[in-house]
């Protein structure tokens, strides 16, 4: 765990919302595509648990994508993650109709992107984050950039900072220690 300023474990403190981008954050940004023209994404075990770890820390997850997938909606759908938004032209503006109509002002939203349609939704956010593979003009954007790359525990780092900042690794980890698990 990199060690934060006051200043971002604060923000991190006050995080409702985790929104993410998935290419370039959830998966590798990589675009695998069989013989038969079947597309296929690479997704990260660990970055799946802490996303499920989310609501024992009072954290709703959301999901504003860009691209429309039903690999994108499966994974969702393992995860238990119901807020799911693909296909979306307008970030921004998607973020601000849903945290108004989920209760969360956006100073509470935490927003994970990678790459240039990112840019105006971090803007927005309360705090912004970028894996250490995004773009560069999302890097200097971002108010915290990861040590690990979107699709290889970025999304964990973040979980695990929101837990840390909430008090509540430490119960994460007895929870797995103890109880085995989930």
């Amino acid at each position: 765990m990199q060690k934060f300023s006051e200043d971002l474990f604060r923000a991190l403190k006050k995080i409702r919302l985790l929104a993410l981008d998935v290419d370039g954050v959830l998966s590798d940004g990589g675009m695998h595509f069989s013989g038969h023209g079947e597309l296929y994404k690479r997704f990260n075990i660990q970055d799946g648990l802490g996303l499920v770890l989310m609501p024992s820390l009072g954290i709703t997850v959301m999901i504003i994508t860009g691209r429309a997938s039903d690999i994108v909606a499966r994974r969702m759908e393992d995860l238990k993650i119901t807020h799911v938004h693909q296909g979306v032209k307008h970030k921004a503006q998607k973020l601000r109709e849903e945290a108004g109509r989920l209760g969360f002002d956006l100073s509470e939203v935490l927003y994970m992107g990678d790459d240039l349609p990112d840019l105006g939704v971090m803007a927005l956010s309360g705090l912004s984050v970028a894996p250490a593979n995004a773009h560069e003009s999302v890097r200097k954007a971002a108010t915290w950039v990861t040590e690990a790359s979107g699709g290889h525990g970025a999304v964990r780092e973040v979980c695990d900072a929101l837990a840390h900042a909430k008090d509540q690794y430490d119960s994460w980890i007895q929870r797995f220690t103890e109880q085995d698990g989930l």
